[in-house]
């Protein structure tokens, strides 16, 4: 008789073969097979708006996987795996000095000689640099020492947006390397305020204390452009393809920034009129950015620029749909409170709540995402770790956090609004809030 434990594994490595499958299938049905390790372009399916099928089987393969490897492994391996991994700071490297860039212009390849002369770095730290990445498939080595971009490196040209989130991630681990400090220390350890999340503690050793929202133009116009890029880590666009945005007429994207959501949303559903809100001098960005991105989208009208500071002001009143995307996980409790409370006092008795964020899933699985429940036995949130990361970056930076569904509809509740529905997209959720009856 089989042992409960190898039943496990079976099962695991079911799940690889079944998702990895699914995944192929997708790549094929775009008619150009599937993505080599190497290649040197795009492939097609990596600018499709609705990749959530894709999305969903990935998941699941690379839960399984790691899981697989957690099992099997010996138990020392995996822990110092935990910790030794360095791939972040080669990454930072290659964004900075702009590797990808450079090798763009030379598609066979280039040799490291003229490589590090061009981004002005000693050749011997480059082609380390290069060789930590290329055994992930991030560069590749055509010959020695001559390198050349692969579908992986291109994502950190500067043209990318997805480069300007890395950016902004460069100062985390500072933060993140006094977080026991800030657990132990009297005036932080418990403390849920914005003032005190381990990046004002480790600031303060600096002798600074600006806040996280406190930026000069260039940091604001990084930050900006990093949500971009962060939408696009998580498509941000299945949103399009999995709402039934048909059956509304009226959007309000507060906390807009530059168009992340509401650009894609106004070409994708023209009977729409959204408006955007954001402070006063990110409202001027946006505008200026839809100006040069989509000028043809603000010859009808229906586009709006509001100014809002939703910890203080109620957004414009009587709305189909006030969109949050990212907003909340950036706050603490209290403030989360205000922010919905204040949306709510906009709300007709029609309106409804979006929010989109990353749910962290507990161990007892609400009845509102049976749906979404990860297959026997890989872990919960299927075995990914990405919610869990991103909850930590927010305690770093603000005190705040990712949020279990439980979570969401008692601060839905506080504000008098009851979560009516749940859509899985994959790395975030989509919550449908609206107004609680009597």
């Amino acid at each position: 008789m089989t042992e409960p434990n190898e039943l496990k594994v079976e099962a695991l490595l079911d799940i690889i073969n079944s998702s990895a499958r699914k995944a192929m299938a997708e790549y094929k049905n775009t008619g150009h097979g599937v993505p080599g390790v190497d290649a040197g372009t795009f492939h097609p399916l990596d600018f499709a708006t609705d990749t959530l099928a894709l999305r969903k089987a990935i998941r699941l393969l690379e839960g399984a996987c790691e899981q697989l490897n957690t099992i099997l492994a010996p138990p020392q391996r995996t822990v110092n795996n935990f910790v030794h991994n360095y791939n972040w700071a080669c990454i930072d490297v290659a964004v900075q000095s702009r590797i990808a860039d450079v090798l763009d212009k030379h598609p066979d390849g280039l040799s490291l000689d003229v490589l590090a002369d061009a981004v002005n770095l000693d050749k011997t730290k480059v082609a380390r640099v290069l060789r930590v990445l290329a055994l992930r498939g991030c560069f590749k080595e055509v010959k020695r020492d001559v390198f050349a971009n692969t579908r992986l490196s291109l994502v950190l040209k500067a043209t990318n947006n997805v480069g300007f989130w890395i950016k902004l991630q460069r100062e985390f681990p500072k933060y993140a390397a006094v977080l026991y400090e800030t657990m132990v220390d009297q005036e932080f350890a418990r403390s849920d305020k914005l003032e005190r999340a381990p990046r004002a503690f480790a600031l303060r050793k600096e002798a600074k204390n600006n806040g996280f929202w406190e930026m000069d133009d260039e940091a604001r116009d990084i930050f900006h452009k990093a949500m971009m890029g962060y939408s696009e880590v998580q498509d941000s666009s299945a949103v399009l393809h999995h709402y039934p945005w048909d059956k509304i007429s009226s959007v309000v994207d507060i906390g807009s920034g530059i168009g992340a959501m509401s650009i894609p949303l106004a070409k994708t559903f023209p009977h729409l009129r959204i408006t955007n809100q954001d402070l006063p001098e990110i409202i001027e960005l946006s505008r200026n950015a839809w100006e040069t991105n989509s000028p043809e989208l603000l010859l009808d009208g229906r586009i709006e620029f509001v100014p809002l500071n939703f910890l203080e002001e109620s957004p414009v009143v009587g709305k189909d749909v006030y969109y949050l995307r990212s907003i909340i996980h950036d706050w603490p409790d209290e403030e989360s409170m205000v922010i919905l409370h204040n949306v709510r006092k906009a709300m007709g008795p029609n309106s409804r709540v979006l929010i989109r964020e990353s749910a962290a899933f507990s161990s007892v699985v609400s009845s509102y995402i049976q749906d979404h429940k990860a297959p026997e036995p890989t872990l919960l949130n299927f075995g990914s770790h990405t919610t869990h990361q991103m909850d930590m970056i927010m305690w770093f930076l603000n005190n705040s956090k990712e949020r279990t569904l439980k979570e969401f509809k008692d601060i839905g509740a506080s504000a008098g609004l009851v979560l009516t529905q749940t859509y899985d997209l994959v790395g975030t959720m989509l919550l449908e809030f609206r107004i609680a009856q009597d």
